[in-house]
């Protein structure tokens, strides 16, 4: 648990009176878990360059004061390094037209609403294309849905027709009755279909599809910002967050050990979605948004791992830095 050898801890006890073990019948000597976060905390300090003359004669509070010290002197000299990520901008809504009064009430369900996942924008509902067409005129709509009980083989061509300012938006139709031919006709041209009734789940899943569809790549120059974005990077390597949790299971408050380890898992996911970035078109704006939330994260729960070595008396993990992606 101490990462030390014996000997030195013997030596330790007899030169120094660091602390004086209970003995089993068979000699063996027994630690109490306040002797082991007291000499654990006293090693680390030593390791640090604290003469172990000085710590030995100090109790439990004494010696948290000085690893309080230490922590804020080296988070100070840090502060310079190492500054909060640039706040992420807000999610823009998902603008979606909807055409029938029945789908724009079920759209407007919390409930459903949850499910999506993100925000969304009701334009509507209207009550026939050219409504639509004429009340969006110049708008920016990224998907129209349709509610139409029944579907026949002209169905499309009228709506293209009554509104062609929306033609090459992405289409979503709700419908009741129509024949495989008209289906596969309007599947052949990228409409969505769904067959009603159906529960909200349904509905939700079919709407997460057609988003995730919808998504229209950005053109070069906005991929390449993205990938020459400047992204602060780790303060601590694996092997340092690892030997900070494993200390940390000497103190009561698992809180340190929970926080090291999730940025373990935030600093991978990070690398993760970079590596992502690089190997589908389609999907790098999606990974690229995901690593800077992975980042922004990443950066404040070190700021929280910090705040929480200080208040637990804890010394941070050694500054070291991982190549980044």
């Amino acid at each position: 648990m101490l990462r030390m050898p014996v000997a030195t801890l013997r030596v330790w006890e007899r030169r120094y009176g660091l602390t004086q073990p209970a003995l089993s019948q068979s000699g063996q000597r027994l630690y109490s878990a306040d002797d082991v976060r007291r000499l654990a905390l006293i090693k680390q300090l030593k390791d640090l360059g604290h003469a172990i003359g000085s710590l030995a004669p100090l109790d439990m509070v004494h010696l948290q004061r000085v690893a309080a010290t230490h922590a804020q002197a080296l988070a100070t000299s840090q502060k310079h390094e190492f500054s909060d990520a640039p706040a992420l901008p807000p999610v823009r809504a998902w603008r979606l037209a909807v055409i029938g009064a029945a789908l724009g009430t079920r759209l407007q369900r919390p409930v459903l609403l949850r499910k999506l996942g993100r925000p969304v924008a009701l334009l509507g509902p209207f009550d026939n294309a050219a409504q639509a067409a004429g009340a969006l005129q110049g708008s920016d709509v990224d998907a129209l849905l349709i509610h139409e009980p029944h579907l026949n083989v002209d169905w499309l061509a009228s709506i293209d027709a009554a509104a062609p300012a929306l033609s090459g938006v992405p289409k979503a139709v709700l419908y009741g009755f129509a024949n495989d031919a008209v289906c596969e006709a309007l599947a052949t041209v990228g409409t969505a279909l769904l067959r009603e009734p159906q529960p909200d789940a349904v509905v939700a899943q079919w709407l997460c599809g057609l988003s995730m569809a919808a998504v229209a790549p950005r053109p070069a120059a906005d991929m390449s910002a993205l990938a020459t974005e400047s992204v602060p990077p780790r303060r601590w390597d694996d092997t340092a967050l690892a030997d900070f949790a494993g200390r940390s299971t000497t103190v009561a408050c698992e809180c340190p050990r929970h926080v090291a380890e999730l940025l373990l898992q935030l600093a991978h996911f990070e690398a993760y979605s970079a590596e992502c970035e690089h190997r589908s078109g389609a999907d790098a704006e999606l990974h690229a948004y995901l690593r800077k939330v992975a980042s922004s994260s990443r950066v404040r729960f070190e700021a929280a791992l910090e705040h929480v070595a200080l208040h637990e008396g804890l010394l941070l993990p050694s500054s070291k830095r991982s190549p980044q992606p």
